[in-house]
């Protein structure tokens, strides 16, 4: 039995637990034990039932660290689970959702490390290339508040349009400056962005609609670009209490993840293929963090 399936049962009454507005230790640790250690392991939350965390912990336990991973089933888990203190550490999630929750909840959690991004994607079955798009001609990309503001952000980054003020996580088609750009855009839902292939110039499409279309990532003739200042709210992190930023222990398991190799061949396993992995500092993490909050706030 795999480390993940073993740790089921504890994410469970950890879900127990937070639903029933207790704040106990998910792992059942010593609390006066030091984090890490075999009495108090670190409990790290995740939504992710991938093999590679089975690797994960034992790169940690080479480097004298504890740790259970708790495998949540929903994406509104985590967080609170975090918060609460069931868990110490999470990841499986972009800096945008965490901007998200922080807002939505008044919490303060913090990102420490990051992990990878995921690109989105533009497709056309008609041009190879940006280059070729003529102008006038017509793009779709999904109508939900942050995958319409992450598309056109990379509509951006290629040219094929320019937004006001330079574009942010809010930004939607009403944005678009008409007479700098070169496409017209329609948001539709994104389910069917891949289905209107046939008849524009090309789509932005969410990457768990490319398998049932057919779609490899690798056809794609723009996506982010990891090093490009707009995507990086879209960049998965390592989450924590915002007291816990400093903790060394914490971040040693963030250097870890970020520096095995063999670790992070599996994680691209998992992934299909389309992660590119990033390793940005703690402190511009959080500085895109509280950016995409403001954005968030003068939107209400």
């Amino acid at each position: 039995m795999s480390k993940i399936a073993r740790s089921l049962a504890a994410a469970a009454a950890a879900s127990t637990l937070l639903l029933a507005g207790c704040a106990g230790a998910a792992g059942g640790g010593d609390s006066e034990a030091a984090l890490g250690s075999e009495d108090n392991p670190v409990r790290i939350g995740t939504t992710d039932p991938a093999d590679y965390w089975d690797t994960f912990v034992d790169l940690a336990a080479e480097e004298g660290i504890s740790v259970e991973i708790e495998l949540l089933a929903e994406y509104t888990e985590p967080n609170p689970a975090l918060s609460e203190g069931d868990l110490d550490i999470n990841q499986f999630q972009h800096i945008q959702y965490l901007a998200d929750y922080n807002v939505a909840s008044g919490d303060d959690l913090q990102p420490i490390g990051s992990t990878a991004i995921y690109p989105l994607g533009l497709y056309s079955q008609q041009y190879d290339s940006v280059e070729d798009i003529p102008d006038g001609e017509t793009i779709v990309i999904p109508n939900d508040v942050v995958n319409q503001a992450r598309a056109l952000l990379v509509l951006q980054s290629v040219g094929l349009v320019t937004l006001e003020d330079g574009g942010s996580t809010a930004s939607s088609v009403q944005d678009i400056i008409e007479d700098e750009s070169r496409v017209e855009v329609t948001a539709v839902d994104a389910s069917i962005t891949a289905g209107s292939l046939p008849d524009v110039a090309g789509a932005v499409i969410n990457n768990n609609f490319l398998g049932s279309a057919g779609i490899s990532s690798q056809d794609a003739i723009a996506a982010d670009d990891p090093s490009d200042p707009s995507a990086l709210p879209y960049v998965n992190v390592f989450v924590v209490r915002a007291d816990d930023v400093d903790n060394e222990v914490l971040n040693q398991l963030v250097d870890i993840y970020q520096g095995n190799q063999e670790l992070l061949d599996e994680v691209q396993e998992f992934a299909g293929g389309t992660a590119v992995f990033t390793v940005i500092p703690a402190d511009e993490l959080q500085a895109s963090l509280a950016e995409v909050q403001e954005q968030i706030e003068s939107q209400q």
